[in-house]
């Protein structure tokens, strides 16, 4: 007959309280580390905006509209994105951060030509309206059960897909294309805002604890700024009001 006084034969048996416990602590860390990613990111593009309403206000945008200046703000970030994911290991945390700002000014540098284009209005709307869909669809990303990874490799081919398009028109000047790829941009880049949510969502379990979180929150911030600003860029070439 068992001792109903004896616990030993309890010991065992999981207690629910404990997990309960872990599991409120491991909601709380990734509600922590999320928060960091957005802060980063909405920081990197306030820094943007700035700068690039700054450059524009005082007419140094007009030098990065055309000649050498332009192909350097235009590549420029293109170097910081690679600087950032090819020495990533060897960056401290320090010059991770340094590079991460001054690649959002470069940025705003870039995107300060859109005030010679398109009607300060139109930009004001189309960030607010970027901004709402953004945060729903990181928020959708964030929440749903649907496991979305295997969309991932359809959005990478659609990426790769828009820059040979856009490489293209160059030459080719077709405003029908044009249309196509921003149409096809902005549900492109709304949908790696989801699944890239998700994936940062996912990876927490891995980097809790890590000395590579720091890093890691840098470099989540980086793929929805860049998910932002392309959804950004996209739907004012679609919807855009030109000066």
């Amino acid at each position: 007959m068992s001792d109903f006084r004896d616990t030993r034969q309890f010991n065992s048996v999981p207690r629910a309280g404990a997990d309960v416990a872990s599991r409120e602590t491991y909601d709380e860390g990734l509600r922590g580390y999320m928060l960091k990613i957005y802060n980063y990111m909405a920081s990197a593009v306030l820094l943007t905006g700035i700068v690039a309403a700054g450059a524009a206000a005082t007419g140094l945008a007009y030098a990065f509209a055309s000649g050498p200046l332009m192909w350097i703000v235009s590549l420029a970030p293109l170097g910081f994105i690679l600087a950032m994911s090819f020495g990533l290991h060897k960056m401290s945390y320090g010059t991770l951060q340094v590079v991460f700002w001054a690649f959002a000014t470069v940025m705003g540098l870039s995107m300060s030509t859109i005030f010679l284009v398109f009607t300060g209005e139109s930009i004001a709307v189309t960030f607010f309206a970027t901004a709402a869909a953004f945060a729903g669809l990181s928020l959708f990303g964030y929440t749903t059960k649907k496991d979305l990874s295997g969309f991932g490799t359809f959005l990478i081919m659609g990426v790769v897909g828009l820059i040979v398009a856009s490489i293209a028109n160059m030459f080719i000047g077709s405003s029908t294309l044009t249309f196509v790829i921003s149409a096809l941009g902005v549900l492109i880049f709304a949908g790696l805002t989801a699944y890239d949510t998700q994936r940062l969502k996912n990876d927490y379990q891995y980097l809790r604890g890590t000395e590579f979180m720091g890093k890691a929150v840098i470099m989540g911030a980086v793929s929805l700024y860049l998910d932002f600003v392309n959804m950004f860029m996209f739907l004012l070439n679609f919807l855009g009001s030109r000066e």
